[in-house]
């Protein structure tokens, strides 16, 4: 089962991961000014996560879906990446940079199946 962990970093700012069950972190959060704003982030990710439609902006003539969604992308290193964006169309999460399409597609259904249910811990 999945957790968020919720620290808070050098700056004083708040931020969370979303781990697997593994340990293994596929997504991360912005910065957040207070603990509650990070907290109200967790949850908006745990409600738009399994809503979100799929975006993959890597497809020539890709069809542009409403929020709450997932984009997929490639950075400028060539690896594919995604953010989910909430109703509004905020950044809520982002992932980590990956090699293969298939396996970013992976870490979407890795939050879709592990954000609803994740205990939040607090470092």
């Amino acid at each position: 089962m999945g957790k968020f962990v919720v620290k808070t970093t050098k700056s004083g700012a708040y931020v969370f991961n979303l781990k697997a069950g593994n340990g293994e972190v596929i997504a991360t959060s912005e910065s957040y000014s207070s603990e509650a704003t990070c907290l109200a982030g967790v949850e908006s990710v745990r409600k738009n996560a399994v809503a979100a439609k799929l975006e993959d902006q890597t497809l020539a003539g890709f069809e542009t879906v409403t929020n709450p969604k997932f984009e997929v992308y490639t950075d400028k290193a060539g690896e594919y990446r995604f953010r989910l964006k909430a109703r509004n169309g905020e950044i809520i999460a982002v992932g980590e940079g990956y090699k293969a399409k298939a396996s970013c597609l992976n870490g979407i259904e890795s939050i879709r199946k592990n954000a609803p249910e994740a205990e939040v811990v607090k470092e």
